[in-house]
């Protein structure tokens, strides 16, 4: 059953928490009051803007159950021994479609200027769509949620307008929650304009699934920006990734993408042959010291991952082909990268005589290898291209995807502008 208890503050009324997606809309208080939510969520229930929401524990939205989250909604979790996860389960719906002017925002419980990586769980999404798993796999990071099914088109709801700060706690040594993990979502789920800031591990983590985001922002966080396993077949387009330098995996090594068939490198089907398209990476550039980091994309373990009208910047080594199985779907054209811009080397560790660079310099695929300087972005906004970038062509049209003729996220406009927080750390919430 639901728990719901209450923490007030100021010198509000109780305010009625709303479980019923027909209920009225509440007057707006003079002061938020302020919710606790644990445990299960089993019927229909709404949070409402007026209330800041706390996350205690694990708390699932289970099978049947739509819950439902208003513009401009504040969802904090913490502290850390409390884990604060959202998780939305098989069969269960999320709909949480903020705007422009009113994002909906998970973050820290903590203070500003208090916040750190880690201080909350983050948002898991498990859906039926199909992964390349022989068993009914529970999903990473500690949750009691299985995922996966044959329902390639399943709808977990809608995240758009979003932002998800400081999450990724440590559950165990090397086991920590993703910002937003997808655990086989399905096609008929919508995320749109989501935001990935400080987290404690991988920001997108997509467990195989179909769904296919669009606008998705990675900033700051410790691991994997974007991060593909267990057969994703979804397409992504427009996303930017943005490193810290002094921020990195220290057990392991933080990529832009990493992609995986799965740990094993084998052939299940499906494999992972997702794509995405207009993608700016900014990687650390010059590490601060004893960090790090390891590539732009690393395509690994039997991956057919594909990167179309992209550009990685900021790692030394900006692309790796890493393993025979994947170095030979580049060659027989299932993993792709195409109209791409790389800044750093491109290369390859398997031992056939594959030759990494000379293949992206293919000249049918449209590639280049260019320094950081020759990109031309922007000064105020390191991400956007300047008047004149080379970026602002050299784009194609590729099937799948909305067309454009510019590489990297952004043509002319900045789609991060309103609802993006590129400084969620002195942010008062």
């Amino acid at each position: 059953m639901k728990k719901l208890s209450n923490l007030f503050f100021g010198f509000l009324a109780v305010i009625a928490f709303s479980c019923d997606d027909n209920s009225s809309t509440d007057p707006q208080p003079v002061t938020k009051s302020e919710q606790e939510l644990k445990g299960s969520i089993t019927q229909n229930t709404t949070l409402k803007a007026n209330t800041t929401y706390s996350l205690s524990g694990f708390v699932y939205v289970e099978d049947g159950a739509t819950l439902t989250i208003e513009p401009g909604t504040l969802i904090k979790g913490g502290p850390k021994a409390g884990k604060g996860t959202l998780i939305i389960k098989r069969g269960a719906k999320i709909m949480a479609e903020g705007t422009k002017e009113k994002p909906i925002v998970f973050t820290s419980s903590q203070p500003k200027g208090s916040r750190a990586p880690g201080d909350w769980g983050g948002l898991v999404i498990t859906g039926k769509a199909r992964h390349n798993q022989a068993s009914d796999p529970v999903i990473e990071g500690g949750p009691d949620a299985r995922y996966g099914g044959t329902n390639d088109d399943d709808n977990s709801g809608v995240l758009k307008y979003v932002r998800i700060e400081f999450a990724g706690v440590a559950l165990e040594q090397d086991k920590e929650i993703n910002g937003l993990t997808m655990g086989a979502v399905g096609s008929g789920t919508q995320i749109d304009y989501v935001q990935v800031s400080y987290g404690g591990d991988d920001a997108f983590e997509w467990f195989g699934g179909t769904v296919s985001p669009k606008h998705l922002i990675a900033y700051k966080t410790t691991d994997d920006m974007f991060d593909t396993d267990f057969g994703f077949t979804g397409k992504v387009q427009y996303a930017l990734g943005i490193s810290d330098p002094n921020l990195s995996d220290l057990a392991g090594a933080s990529n832009g993408f990493e992609s995986d068939n799965d740990a094993a490198g084998s052939t299940n089907q499906p494999l992972t042959t997702g794509a995405f398209s207009n993608v700016t990476l900014v990687g650390p550039i010059t590490p601060g010291s004893g960090q790090k980091f390891g590539q732009g994309a690393h395509l690994k373990k039997g991956t057919s991952l594909s990167i179309y009208n992209s550009v990685i910047s900021g790692w030394a080594k900006a692309i790796t082909i890493d393993g025979t199985s994947s170095e030979g779907y580049a060659t027989n054209g299932k993993l792709n990268i195409k109209n791409t811009v790389a800044v750093g080397t491109v290369g390859k560790t398997g031992s056939s005589d594959f030759d990494a660079n000379a293949w992206f310099t293919t000249a049918a695929f449209n590639n280049q290898v260019k320094t950081q300087t020759e990109l031309g972005l922007g000064k105020a906004a390191p991400f956007l291209p300047a008047t004149g970038s080379l970026l602002l062509t050299g784009g194609a049209n590729v099937n799948g995807f909305e067309n454009t003729n510019y590489r990297g996220a952004f043509g002319n406009a900045n789609w991060t502008e309103g609802w993006a927080n590129f400084d969620p750390q002195n942010t008062d919430y």
